[in-house]
């Protein structure tokens, strides 16, 4: 059985808004889900792929 995602948590820059995203520790991944409607579940990714996207947004890629 997989465990489910740990110890979530959202950015401290969403400050007290509700309509933002949330980050889980899985295993060798993270998984994300919205804030707004948690019942919705959530998406997984690997560390590599959570990885790239942290540098992308890190480096304005998404600009």
């Amino acid at each position: 059985m997989t465990m489910p995602p740990q110890g979530w948590r959202k950015s401290s820059r969403s400050q007290q808004r509700t309509s933002c995203v949330e980050v889980g520790r899985l295993g060798d991944g993270a998984a994300v889900r919205d804030t707004k409607d948690r019942s919705l579940g959530y998406f997984t990714t690997t560390s590599a792929q959570w990885q790239t996207f942290l540098d992308a947004v890190k480096t304005d890629r998404f600009s």
